[in-house]
């Protein structure tokens, strides 16, 4: 049972709750790709977010125990690349734990060589300025370098309640979003 009314005294989080809590939020999802040469690998990921414009900031979140972890610490390096809607089957073969592999998938390379997906909505190549401990992830802030959208004209891919989806086929409205 979710309470509505505020605690008195602090409870335990539990993180199937927490995790339910969360899916309530929705969020776009990406392929992170990291690496040079054969070395190259990707994971999906949807704790991404914009932090400043100048200079120019993102950062996303990952497990200490992906498989992307190491690959990323020795390149300093990353893509992100922002899945379209048609893209569910990439999102779950990069969230798998050894199903992703780069050779089979359409990409090319940033100037730094690291590689960027064909078919994303768009991208941004980023080096690693910073990176911080929170908790069994590793939170990296990458400076954006390169950015493209070479599928501007499609509908991303959105993760909500612990599904993958497409935005429906509405006519979509204009809202301005205020930066606080």
């Amino acid at each position: 049972m979710i309470s509505t009314q505020p605690l008195d005294q602090a409870q335990p989080i539990d993180g199937r709750m927490l995790r339910s809590v969360c899916g309530l939020f929705v969020t776009g999802v990406t392929v992170i790709t990291s690496g040079t040469g054969s070395r190259a690998e990707g994971t999906t990921v949807n704790s991404f977010t914009s932090v400043s414009l100048d200079p120019p900031l993102v950062l996303f979140c990952l497990h200490k125990d992906s498989r992307l972890h190491e690959v990323l610490e020795e390149s300093r390096m990353f893509v992100v690349n922002f899945l379209a809607g048609q893209q569910k089957p990439l999102a779950r073969a990069f969230a798998g734990k050894s199903t992703a592999k780069l050779h089979g998938v359409a990409h090319y390379r940033s100037a730094g060589g690291v590689p960027i997906l064909s078919d994303s909505l768009a991208f941004l190549a980023c080096d690693v300025v910073d990176q911080f401990e929170g908790g069994d992830h590793t939170i990296f802030v990458g400076e954006v370098l390169e950015l493209g959208t070479p599928r501007r004209n499609q509908d991303p891919l959105v993760f909500f309640r612990g599904s993958l989806g497409s935005l429906e086929d509405e006519p979509h409205a204009v809202h301005s979003i205020v930066d606080g």
